[in-house]
């Protein structure tokens, strides 16, 4: 059975940084509605947007403390209403963020739960007694320290496995997960396209065994939520799960099974860490690593799952800067990252300012950075003995607050994002790197990433085709061939600052579909690729 989020890209919005339209420097509904026209020019198909609602911020909106209203600073519900609306009339979609792992501490839950032992919202959350006046048992909060925070008035330790102002709600009470069906259902009947579910996969958590992540009830609550909520509503659902693998996304999609579309995996992401051990301590990218990672996801889920492709998100830094040359091969590596994912298998997803090549914004100072956990991690390896310097290198090379600088629109103040100060300060090359510059430029990032959206909407090859890595490359060429009936499409890329050469297999090259070169692709049986080429040529017996 086919479904439309199979054909279609995602373009995720981070509301705060996207298009303040108020002048108070944050991003806003209002604003989002007044670019649709612009989304609706890439082409995309579905609007991902991260939390739009009431929420003390402490974590950027994934603390929320009411799910059933707009954050002031965002608008109000008729502006979210007419944001479904306007989205609708250019086939958009809007995809709701569902944070349902924690709520904030100010949520009335949790105002509740904290106010005694026997109060009706108690179990809504976990709690547990000290052990010989310590936290119950060693779980570490994914923010640094522990993930038990002390509560003086009850005498009981309550769990958060993200920030103390981020208690984890208790998924084995039946009655939370009622109140969290209803509140799914009333967006549903508002008419959103789906949700992306943030870290679903901590929701199964049996916190006294120390199991965090895929809990053994974690699809039981998956199959329940689907059948009480959006089984018949042909939503997009992709659920957020760091610790995947493709036996375990099978899981989770499986068409059979009837629990989401489709998850997030991060395995290629971890890539550049050492040994796995945090996203702080970097090492460079080894491509035949990403190319064994693609190719795994790729031919293992095959019709038992539905990938989803991405580069960026929120929480992580620029791709171009952090494996693409942000530098001398700015526009060129962008676009190669461009084709390299989008001719894959899966359903895309584009974060915003990635369709012009936005790049990280480095820092000097720790007065500069907003991101709890960056801060965090700052303060706790500051205590450690660790630089300033190192500390401020490790935030400028992975820090979120990479991914959350100002949407840069034209090189008028602020980068057009706003007429305040901005909440979180501009990239300083927002005059060079811009959606006015890219629509004017007809070889920019902008239209390699539309082209892309046309194709996966025309071509049934890149939605259904099957995957085959080629083999026998030098390391850092990354090829594939997708085949679909009696078509077949030879994907080349050179993912790296050197010349590589790469010989074709024994096919005859047809017409070429997309490429970032500046001329024809040179059909010779060995060639010799340049830093950052890549393209995708149709080919034949």
């Amino acid at each position: 059975m086919e479904h439309w989020w199979q054909k279609v890209v995602v373009y995720q919005i981070y509301p705060r940084s996207f298009q303040d339209s108020d002048g108070d420097g944050i991003g806003d509904l209002k604003g989002i509605i007044s670019r649709l026209d612009y989304l609706e020019k890439l082409g995309i198909g579905a609007l991902w947007i991260s939390p739009i609602y009431q929420s003390p911020n402490i974590d950027n909106g994934y603390d929320i403390s009411d799910y059933e209203s707009i954050l002031t600073e965002f608008g109000s519900m008729a502006d979210m209403e007419n944001l479904i609306d306007e989205a609708s009339k250019r086939s958009i979609r809007i995809i709701l963020d569902l944070v349902v792992n924690h709520t904030s501490d100010q949520h009335k839950w949790f105002v509740e739960a904290r106010k005694s032992k026997d109060n009706p919202y108690r179990d809504f959350y976990i709690w547990n007694d000290p052990i010989n006046g310590t936290p119950p048992n060693k779980l570490a909060s994914l923010f640094g320290g522990s993930a038990w925070k002390f509560d003086t008035k009850t005498q009981q330790y309550y769990l958060h496995l993200f920030s103390e102002n981020q208690p984890d709600l208790n998924w084995k009470n039946p009655k939370l997960r009622e109140h969290i069906y209803n509140m799914m259902d009333f967006w549903i009947n508002k008419g959103i396209g789906g949700f992306r579910m943030d870290v679903i996969d901590l929701i199964g958590k049996i916190p006294e065994n120390e199991i965090t992540a895929n809990g053994p009830k974690l699809h039981n609550y998956l199959q329940e939520m689907n059948y009480r909520t959006f089984r018949d509503k042909n939503l997009l659902t992709v659920g957020e799960t760091w610790g995947a693998t493709p036996e375990i996304a099978k899981l989770f999609s499986s068409p059979k099974r009837n629990e989401l579309s489709m998850v997030f995996q991060f395995e290629h992401i971890a890539l550049d860490e050492i040994n796995g051990k945090t996203k702080w301590e970097s090492r460079p990218l080894q491509v035949k690593e990403l190319k064994q990672v693609f190719s795994k996801w790729q031919i293992d889920l095959k019709d038992d799952g539905w990938n989803s492709l991405f580069w960026n998100n929120h929480d992580l830094p620029r791709i171009v800067s952090r494996w693409g040359n942000d530098n001398i091969y700015h526009t060129k590596s962008a676009k190669l990252l461009a084709i390299l994912l989008h001719c894959m298998k899966g359903t895309p997803y584009i974060y915003q300012g990635e369709e012009i090549g936005m790049t990280n914004h480095t820092v000097s100072d720790i007065s500069e950075v907003n991101d709890i956990e960056s801060i965090n991690m700052y303060n706790e390896r500051l205590l450690e003995g660790l630089p300033k310097e190192i500390l401020i290198d490790k935030i400028n090379t992975k820090g979120r607050d990479n991914a959350r600088t100002p949407m840069q629109w034209d090189n008028t103040l602020n980068s057009g994002f706003s007429t305040g100060d901005p909440w979180i300060a501009v990239n300083r090359n927002y005059k060079k790197i811009n959606v006015a510059n890219a629509l004017k430029d007809s070889e920019s990032i902008f239209y390699t990433y539309q082209k892309l959206i046309q194709l996966r909407k025309e071509q049934p090859i890149l939605t259904f085709g099957s995957y085959q890595l080629l083999d026998g490359t030098e390391d850092e060429v990354f090829s594939y061939i997708r085949h679909y009936n009696e078509i077949q499409w030879l994907v080349v890329a050179n993912f790296s600052n050197i010349p590589h050469s790469f010989t074709y297999p024994e096919v005859h090259l047809g017409e070429v579909i997309i490429s970032n070169l500046a001329t024809d692709i040179n059909r010779k049986n060995t060639i010799e690729l340049a830093p950052w080429d890549a393209f995708v040529v149709e080919i034949g017996g």
